[in-house]
């Protein structure tokens, strides 16, 4: 190993007071590039952008993942930065390499069907903890508003005949959410079993305290339980994830969708947009007039 490669992992420890984990995988990142380098005649320290270059390329080709390969070119650039802060060079070779390209996680949602066995579930759910389980779940999957949204929102945001719900999201931003019926009675219903002493529409244990995540988790993970759904993959988020994967299937607008989850940037919304492309493949295979044809070509031997 290059002993500056040493001396930076043993500023990572002492200094920085890094994990055990950490050390390893920047050991085991910076032992591969100095073998690299070492083949090209070069020390690991005094590697020139054209073999940090040729490096990352490597990684490609040896078939590593983008995600070890962002690894790896991470570990680099600790790395250079450590050896210009110590004088040892003046310049770095990795200022210019691009990072690899990572894709993009599809968010994670639950099927139609699985939403409405949730909701089941709440509903023969008896006493408080099942108001306030189908209450939320309503709520979530008909507005998709975030888990921080609903759980601070007060009781005077649900009015009897209220049509519409004021959200207070992000940065202390208002936006307004049409309810739907089966959210409006699963509200009211909460709070017909809620002391009316509460500010809150979902009270904690305390009822001058709101409920928290953790209890509002539990909440939700024993109704997945009882719905039978893994409650590994029920989560407010997934909910919310939910309610845009669905609007987009049944025809809603990424620009509609932004206003309802409250996004400033519309490129936010567009990780659903795997759903509207394949809702409109269906469509061009459905009605396209060489559709039928198409199909006749790929039945053929």
């Amino acid at each position: 190993m290059d002993p500056k490669v040493d001396a930076f992992l043993e500023m990572l420890t002492v200094e920085r007071g890094a994990a055990r984990n950490t050390i390893d995988s920047y050991t085991i990142d910076l032992a591969d590039f100095a073998g690299f380098a070492i083949g090209r005649g070069q020390a690991a320290a005094a590697a020139d952008a054209a073999t940090c270059q040729s490096y990352m390329a490597s990684l490609h080709a040896r078939g590593l993942s983008a995600r070890t390969a962002a690894r790896r070119l991470s570990a680099l650039r600790q790395f250079h930065l450590f050896l210009l802060r110590d004088g040892v060079r003046t310049d770095d070779p990795t200022s210019l390499l691009d990072t690899p390209r990572l894709p993009q996680p599809l968010p994670k949602f639950l099927s139609e069907a699985e939403v409405d066995a949730l909701l089941a579930a709440a509903v023969a759910k008896p006493g408080h903890t099942g108001a306030l389980a189908r209450a939320a779940l309503e709520l979530l999957y008909a507005t998709g508003m975030r888990v921080s949204e609903l759980l601070s929102l007060p009781r005077a945001a649900l009015g009897a005949r209220a049509e519409v719900m004021i959200i207070t999201g992000k940065g202390g931003k208002e936006r307004m959410v049409p309810l739907s019926d089966a959210a409006r009675e699963a509200g009211a219903a909460l709070l017909a079993a809620t002391a009316a002493q509460s500010r809150w529409l979902f009270p904690g244990r305390d009822p001058k305290q709101a409920l928290t995540r953790q209890a509002f988790f539990l909440v939700l993970k024993q109704v997945a339980l009882e719905a039978g759904i893994d409650p590994a993959r029920v989560s407010p988020h997934v909910l919310r994830h939910s309610f845009a994967s669905h609007m987009l299937a049944r025809g809603a607008d990424l620009r509609s969708l932004q206003v309802l989850l409250g996004h400033a940037d519309i490129s936010t919304v567009q990780i659903y947009t795997h759903v509207q492309t394949e809702r409109l493949r269906q469509v061009v295979e459905e009605h396209h007039p060489l559709s039928d044809r198409m199909a006749a070509i790929k039945s053929c031997p």
